[in-house]
């Protein structure tokens, strides 16, 4: 009995919706009413608007396509706001790993579509940053009002 529930314990830790559930992997996800490249046009159209640098989109899928590997929809948007970011640089340099900010929507096996991105919170705590709560708060702010207009949600 109690190898069946620690088997079940470690399914359910390991499933893609537990890792959605928390936000212990620094990761923000919602759910999207639109296709990957629908969620992705929207984001990067929303961004646009708001004079936000869109500076790199990246279809994982067509990649590994070229190389003969099967994959799900899977796209990723790098965008940044150099007024906001900046000030993250000035606390610590390395927080330039995670910045500019990253964007991917991916579909799972049952053909749901998400949209994940790096919590600003999470990115701070990784590099030590202690004394930006108020960039911190706009950042956080931002993505989840563009990334709802992305996925639908608003």
């Amino acid at each position: 009995m109690n190898k069946i529930i620690i088997a079940a314990s470690l399914l359910i830790s390991f499933s893609p919706i537990a890792a959605q559930a928390g936000h212990d992997d620094g990761l923000i996800t919602k759910k999207s009413q639109y296709s990957v490249s629908k969620t992705l046009d929207r984001l990067e159209n929303v961004l646009k608007k708001k004079g936000i640098t869109v500076a790199l989109r990246w279809k994982h899928d067509a990649k590994a396509k070229g190389v003969n590997v099967d994959l799900r929809p899977t796209e990723l948007l790098i965008f940044g706001n150099p007024k906001i970011g900046s000030h993250m640089f000035t606390s610590n340099q390395t927080a330039g790993i995670d910045l500019p900010l990253k964007a991917l929507a991916w579909q799972d096996e049952n053909g749901d579509v998400f949209l994940s991105y790096n919590d600003p919170a999470y990115v701070a705590k990784r590099h030590h940053i202690n004394d930006r709560a108020q960039i911190l708060k706009k950042m956080s702010g931002a993505l989840n009002k563009l990334s709802n207009v992305a996925t639908g949600n608003n």
